[in-house]
């Protein structure tokens, strides 16, 4: 799975075995091993996040932060998203 960066011992990353069709951008959080199952966090065409869920139960305070984290660095995000999967779209 290609990681994306890493806050503390958190690894955000892309799941490579997305449905088809593609999913809009966004990414996973775990800690340990990647798994498709895990937090996942929708991107906005403006940059903002969604929580779509939180299997991987990150504690709140921690994943609000890292939720900040990501929408300041969305557009790399987006960016990457586009080179490993070769489109985008938004869940809004």
């Amino acid at each position: 799975m290609p990681q994306i960066f890493k806050i503390g011992s958190y690894t955000i990353y892309f799941w490579m075995n997305e449905s088809c069709p593609l999913e809009p951008v966004h990414v996973h959080i775990a800690s340990g091993v990647p798994s498709g199952n895990a937090t996942k966090i929708w991107i906005t065409k403006s940059g903002k996040c969604l929580l779509c869920n939180n299997n991987s139960k990150i504690p709140k305070k921690q994943l609000n932060m890292m939720i900040k984290i990501i929408e300041a660095r969305s557009s790399e995000v987006i960016s990457l998203w586009y080179d490993t999967f070769g489109q985008i779209t938004y869940f809004c």
